[in-house]
């Protein structure tokens, strides 16, 4: 192609762009700053050229606090706890089915072989001929006589009235079978001789049956929470007013040392408030504040050792008690109960 030619088609390209209608653009131009004119000029050129110039429009001012609006006092407290140390009793649906998944595991597992666990004539293997022998040849012991693989297997049915899945039966059968029977010798040591195991305490502590509410070994299945009753003989957990520098976890672990003293080893679970409580102001009938509002911040402890003393708190505590859910809604007030019901443990 001569050059003529294509710069015929290149000036007949052009001039057809040149004709064509122009869209806009996509996206928005970016302009220079220079030419942008500020609402600042532009104000001052509208008031050059008017002759009454337009005041200022101002925000609206919000109203003034009026001083008699209610004011509260912010308090941080401690519920101090003492966590559940044994488990609950199993009801007699749980006891029937522990001890159907006992004699069902009697029924599926292979057969105790003795000479692989026990030497023979030597002590240990002469007390399991013992134990065996007393149960019938019934080889575990907490089954009652029930064999899983004789032909009466199938009849594992707990007959009504029987009492072989008490687990106070249980806890007889566990130390008749810890006794010794056999002595270092390998001989057998005769039933009046033998040395009874010593029992386990019973989960009634004496300060159960005398009803001492200050004691932490009471009430073992339950979550225990310290209350102290203040000088108008209302029950309350320990509190205190809160400082301008201080948190509330301090505040709390403050009430708590100043309340109950230091010789408690206790630990707070954290910094975010579990429970609040909220007391309205009171007013006098011409509307003057006659008893200021409280709210009250309480956070969560453990006690881990020692116990409670009020002896020389500044807040006037007289009195303190260690008490379950229970006896915490016959003890507080309906209205605090109602403000720290839904932290509590059920047990």
């Amino acid at each position: 192609m001569a050059a003529s030619s294509r710069g015929q088609r290149v000036i007949l390209t052009a001039s057809r762009l040149a004709a064509a209608p122009r869209l806009a653009p996509r996206f928005p131009v970016r302009r220079h700053p220079a030419s942008i004119r500020p609402y600042s000029a532009a104000a001052t050129a509208d008031s050059t050229t008017s002759t009454t110039a337009t005041p200022p429009r101002t925000p609206p001012t919000q109203p003034a606090a009026s001083d008699k609006g209610p004011r509260y006092l912010i308090k941080g407290g401690i519920i101090l706890t003492r966590p559940p140390l044994l488990t609950r009793p199993q009801t007699s649906f749980e006891s029937a089915y522990f001890f159907y998944q006992k004699r069902l595991n009697e029924r599926l597992t292979l057969p105790f072989t003795q000479s692989a666990f026990f030497k023979r004539d030597t002590p240990p293997q002469l007390d399991w001929a013992i134990k065996l022998r007393e149960r019938n040849g019934v080889v575990a012991r907490e089954v009652g006589q029930y064999n899983g693989r004789s032909s009466t297997a199938w009849d594992d049915e707990v007959r009504v009235g029987d009492n072989v899945s008490d687990p106070e039966l249980l806890r007889e059968i566990l130390l008749k079978d810890a006794e010794a029977r056999v002595s270092e010798d390998a001989e057998e040591i005769p039933l009046e001789e033998r040395v009874p195991v010593e029992r386990p305490q019973p989960r009634v502590t004496q300060a159960d049956k005398s009803g001492d509410v200050k004691r932490l070994d009471r009430q073992l299945e339950r979550t225990l929470y310290l209350v102290v009753q203040g000088e108008e003989g209302k029950w309350e957990f320990p509190t205190a007013p809160v400082s301008t520098d201080e948190a509330l976890h301090d505040t709390a672990r403050r009430a708590l040392d100043d309340t109950a003293g230091l010789n408690m080893n206790t630990w707070i679970v954290g910094r975010v408030p579990v429970a609040h409580l909220v007391t309205k102001p009171k007013y006098a009938e011409d509307g003057t504040e006659t008893e200021r509002g409280v709210k009250s911040f309480f956070l969560k402890g453990r006690i881990m050792a020692g116990q409670a003393n009020l002896e020389g708190n500044p807040f006037g505590y007289k009195d303190f008690k260690w008490l379950t859910r229970d006896e915490l809604k016959e003890t507080l007030a309906p209205e605090y109960f109602r403000g720290v019901r839904n932290m509590m443990a059920e047990r």
